[in-house]
């Protein structure tokens, strides 16, 4: 009898209830068994912001350099947190079917039903941008820390609601206290939001054909498609891009936009085509976006 493949994961409840619900499919699938590796990331650990640490990679590189040194055989992270910059030993193996892709608030109101002044909390530049678009009158704080402790935060008196991802939130069974949840066109989400990455090392064959049955062709098109408009902005996951495609069967249709702190400013393009070409669809729309000023938007951003 083989042995448990060993997975990868960081150590938080939303870590270990996808990695949880990954092996689960995996051992349905092919009948091999997998045991849960807790890893802590760098991103798990700091205080600082992650504006001020870049975003990208914070919460992903620990759990490569084990895959790198062989101590464990698969990893398992939420898309979005993946840098777009390729690692040659590394091959992301499967994308598994998208759970829903858009942001949620967490409150006893809607957001236009909240106070003016009332303090929303988001770690995210994307979000803030967005959301002052839609509710300039809000007082809009930096937090870090687990869904749990976020939300704990409205029940201590120090926040009025914090924006999480629907699909985290539907994950962890708390999507009972969701008070609204953003259409695309309201609050575009980061790009792969909702989706899960499963990454092996690019020279184990048997691993890539074993883990090969999780992946999902229509998610994994709409997030290349997503991925490479922030790839092309060469910006990071703490950046104030959104994109979202939606596939229906043939045709990805493709939405990014980049939106100044202020809410006011913003760059929104939408483009469709094959795909079989989405990495070329995300990469051409990210193109007509600097053309039309988004790289200047993404400049105010960084400084």
């Amino acid at each position: 009898m083989s042995a448990p493949l060993r997975m990868g994961t960081r150590k938080s409840e939303m870590a270990t209830t996808q990695s949880g619900l990954v092996a689960k499919r995996l051992t349905e699938l092919t009948g091999r068994e997998v045991e849960l590796v807790g890893i802590t990331t760098y991103g798990d650990v700091t205080k600082a912001n992650l504006t001020q640490l870049g975003g990208t990679g914070v919460f992903v590189s620990e759990l490569r350099n084990k895959l790198i040194e062989g101590e464990i055989d698969f990893a398992v992270h939420s898309l979005k947190d993946l840098p777009t910059a390729e690692d040659p030993r590394i091959t992301l193996v499967a994308t598994p079917p998208r759970d829903d892709p858009r942001d949620a608030l967490v409150s006893t109101a809607k957001l236009a039903d909240l106070a003016p002044g009332a303090r929303v909390g988001t770690g995210s530049p994307r979000r803030v941008a967005q959301l002052r678009s839609l509710r300039p009158d809000l007082h809009y704080v930096p937090i870090r820390g687990n869904a749990p402790t976020r939300i704990g935060k409205i029940a201590a008196g120090e926040l009025d609601a914090v924006v999480l991802a629907t699909a985290g939130l539907c994950r962890l069974g708390r999507d009972g206290e969701i008070s609204q949840i953003f259409e695309v066109d309201e609050v575009l989400p980061a790009p792969g939001q909702g989706s899960l990455a499963v990454e092996c090392p690019a020279d184990r064959a048997d691993l890539i054909e074993l883990l090969g049955v999780l992946d999902d062709p229509r998610t994994r098109a709409a997030v290349t498609a997503e991925r490479a408009v922030l790839s092309a902005l060469e910006a990071g996951c703490a950046a104030p891009v959104g994109a979202f495609a939606s596939d229906d069967g043939h045709i990805l249709n493709l939405t990014a936009a980049v939106v100044a702190i202020d809410g006011v400013r913003s760059v929104r393009k939408s483009t469709s085509g094959p795909r079989l070409a989405a990495m070329d669809l995300g990469r051409d729309l990210a193109a007509s976006m600097i053309a039309e000023g988004a790289g200047t938007l993404m400049g105010e951003q960084a400084h």
